[in-house]
């Protein structure tokens, strides 16, 4: 399957989403489409080999709008000329309306307007450019509509403004003074204030990409032929040498060759507080230097770096849709359609009510009908659920919070459980070597012996990515250089097996000893006790045989991160059970448990294990949420319903979880979780005052108690109301 993003103008309401949606995903060849009203976008997932992109943008086209793709690296659509098009007419349209605000004064005894301005064919005059010019989009955009068996936003508005325009105009016609040139006027007039602001809403809600676009340093200054030159940043090339002063801008990711400075990584992790770079450390674009020099090679650049993955996620998440957006478009889909019938309900029922004799009696009816019409736009219901996800996520974006889509959005809230891998999560993942106990030594002879198992381990754990193996590794090159060990297996979950200097090693927990029959010697038997012991501390073992000896224990321990207590106290509060799955003892496992305050311990869990251990929560049917460091939990990420990856910015391309946390801190899931919740709820509260405006405005509009422009400027404002409620977002307070 393709993925392919297309920018789409000329969509006014979201019965435009819905209609474009729905035609697009019955193409051959399409297996998901995605129309986001607020965006101006759609995206499509699709089989290339029965489908071209072509193929899309002329369907599209068919219907009536522009499409075009948005490629990576490339501006978006420029709409500026449009947008002061818009600007400009609704001007002429407000200048030429100013006379009409005189007449309707006039018209409830507030005398305001010279006698010229109640002339009806002077009124004519000024509303027909309104009508015809101002108006013209509607027009349009309903012809477009109605040719493709649909009903917009802009059939309701082109019908209730021609209705009263026309009227008007046969009244004139007829001699009679009785007219209503100031309703479509005002009517126009009001929905291009509406739309306008709209435009200026709507644009705040996407100000998270627009300052992460911004972000990005538009030079660099890169050793060339021994040389500093200053090179636009498109002219970087990987593995070129970059300088960085005091006080600048990094401008694409890489790793330090030499100094040593502190890095303000807020604009990417959230975390105010300066990290300490010296060389080999990693260094990302779009952070900002401190106050020391660095040179860095350089090892991603364009589309690879952090802030570039940071961006397209977030661009994802944005265009992307929550479940509970259905009911918005199965109303949107049929919506037009039946305010088009009550209006018509709505006039015959006045005019035969007033016994359709007089003139008064069908301009009553026409102007009852006409306020059902303008007062039912569905767009708030269409902008509701789009808004807020877009606000949402960008916050998510300035916390170090990336949601890969408005789905994940809306099932972290629903969350009951919540597990926390242990290595990596809830503790720093970077252990130290604490104890080397002996099997059997002399006090003269101990510390030499101590040393030469420590070398033996480490020489064997050289070729092991776990984390534990790291530090006895790194333990050991501290003393010495360390060779390859000359044969070496990984026994996942238990440990490693290797030959060393010809001896062969095991290394590992007390079920690989079990397995090897390593578990029934006394000397095994006696290091039992000191197994115990150092696991009461919280400390993991691991178990050193040579030759199928026992011959000692290593301990490690793995600190817990300042946060983490907090992290899951606050967790706690939320309403969530806090699990700890761990591939360690249960003796340590406890102690971390104890020192964290988690409600229940897994421990001695494999990887694969894991994804059970999620499994058998959701047949209690709950909501599980899975933290874990992205690589080793991936089933478990996978399995859950909502998987969330705790990482360092580097680790943002390979997360295949729900939600990434690039600053690597368990508070950002408490971030999360309230951000979720706040989202959700806000886009409640917009689908409800949505529902609620037009359920309770069609009535009193067919009663005959709102005037049509009054009707007018109220679904103007609700449409403006929602998007402004989204906007609330941007202010919640997530720590």
């Amino acid at each position: 399957m393709e993925k392919v993003t297309l920018q789409i103008t000329g969509m006014t309401c979201a019965a435009c989403s819905a209609r474009i949606e729905k035609v697009v995903r019955k193409l051959e060849g399409v297996e998901e489409a995605h129309v986001n009203l607020t965006m101006e976008r759609a995206t499509v997932a699709f089989d290339p080999a029965k489908l071209a992109t072509g193929d899309l943008i002329a369907r599209v086209e068919k219907l009536g709008f522009g499409a075009q793709t948005i490629e990576e690296g490339k501006p978006k659509l420029n709409q500026d000329a449009a947008w002061k098009r818009q600007v400009a007419l609704f001007w002429m349209s407000a200048v030429l309306t100013l006379p009409f605000l005189l007449v309707m004064l006039e018209m409830v005894g507030i005398p305001a307007a010279p006698d010229v301005l109640m002339n009806p064919y002077i009124q004519w005059a000024l509303a027909t450019p309104i009508q015809f010019l101002a108006g013209w989009g509607f027009y349009v955009g309903a012809y477009k509509s109605l040719r493709n068996k649909s009903a917009n936003m802009d059939v309701l508005v082109a019908l209730g403004t021609s209705s009263a325009y026309l009227y008007s105009v046969w009244m004139i016609l007829r001699g009679g003074n009785h007219v209503y040139f100031e309703t479509s006027a005002v009517i126009i007039t009001l929905i291009q204030l509406g739309k306008i602001f709209e435009h200026l809403a709507k644009s705040r809600t996407s100000e998270a990409i627009s300052k992460l676009l911004h972000l990005q340093a538009k030079t660099a200054r890169v050793l060339r032929e021994g040389r500093e030159v200053d090179v636009a940043i498109e002219e970087v090339r990987v593995g070129d040498v970059v300088l960085v002063r005091p006080g600048e801008k990094i401008p694409v990711d890489g790793t330090v060759l030499d100094g040593s400075s502190n890095v303000e990584e807020s604009m990417l992790t959230g975390e105010s507080i300066p990290v300490t770079k010296q060389p080999g450390d990693a260094v990302y674009g779009a952070t900002l230097n401190g106050n020391g020099a660095l040179s860095f090679r350089v090892e991603r650049i364009g589309s690879e770096t952090v802030l570039a993955q940071i961006i397209r996620v977030v661009e994802d998440a944005q265009g992307s849709k929550a479940p509970i957006q259905r009911l918005a478009d199965v109303i949107s889909g049929v919506f037009v359609p039946i305010v088009v019938g009550l209006a018509l309900v709505t006039f015959l029922v006045w005019y035969f009510l007033l016994n359709g004799t007089m003139d008064d009696a069908l301009s009553m009816a026409l102007m009852n009908a006409t306020a059902v019409l303008v007062i039912a736009c569905p767009c708030a219901l269409g902008l509701a659920t789009p808004t807020s996800i877009m606000v949402g996520t960008g916050k998510g974006a300035e916390q170090g919070v990336l949601f890969k889509g408005g789905e994940h959005l809306e099932t972290l809230q629903k969350s009951s459980v919540i597990l926390l891998d242990k290595t990596g999560t809830i503790t720093t993942g970077r252990p130290s070597v604490t104890d080397i106990i002996l099997a059997s030594s002399t006090t003269q002879e101990a510390k030499r012996e101590a040393s030469h198992l420590l070398r033996l381990a480490a020489i064997a754990e050289k070729r092991s990515e776990h984390p534990l193996a790291s530090a006895i590794v790194a333990a050991g090159e501290a003393e010495a250089d360390l060779p390859d060990p000359e044969a070496f297996e990984a026994l996942t979950g238990r440990g490693v097996r290797a030959r060393v200097e010809g001896r062969d090693l095991l290394i590992g927990t007390r079920r690989l000893m079990q397995e090897e029959g390593i578990s029934t010697t006394n000397v095994y038997q006696e290091l039992e006790i000191e197994m115990e012991r150092l696991e009461q501390e919280g400390k993991t073992v691991m178990i050193v045989a040579v030759d199928s000896v026992p011959a000692g224990l290593i301990a490690v321990a793995d600190t817990i991160k300042e946060s983490s207590r907090q992290a899951i106290v606050e967790l706690q509060k939320l309403g969530l059970r806090v699990i700890m799955v761990t591939g360690d003892n249960s003796r340590t496992a406890a102690a971390i448990a104890r020192l964290v305050g988690v409600d229940e311990v897994l421990a001695e869990v494999l990887p694969e294990a894991k994804a059970d251990a999620v499994k058998r929560y959701q047949t209690e049917g709950r909501v599980v949420a899975m933290v874990g460091d992205g690589i080793n939990d991936a089933p478990a990420l996978a399995t859950a319903d909502i998987g969330i990856a705790v990482g360092t910015g580097a680790d943002v391309a390979l997360e295949a979880a729900d939600v990434t946390l690039i600053g690597g801190d368990l508070q950002g899931v408490v971030r999360a979780i309230r951000l979720s919740r706040a989202t959700i709820r806000n886009i409640r509260q917009g689908l409800f005052w949505a529902l609620a405006y037009n359920v309770i405005g069609i009535p009193i509009a067919a009663a005959g108690l709102l005037l049509p422009w009054v009707a007018g400027a109220a679904m103007a404002f609700s449409s403006v109301s929602v998007v402004l409620n989204a906007l609330r977002l941007k202010r919640i307070k997530l720590d």
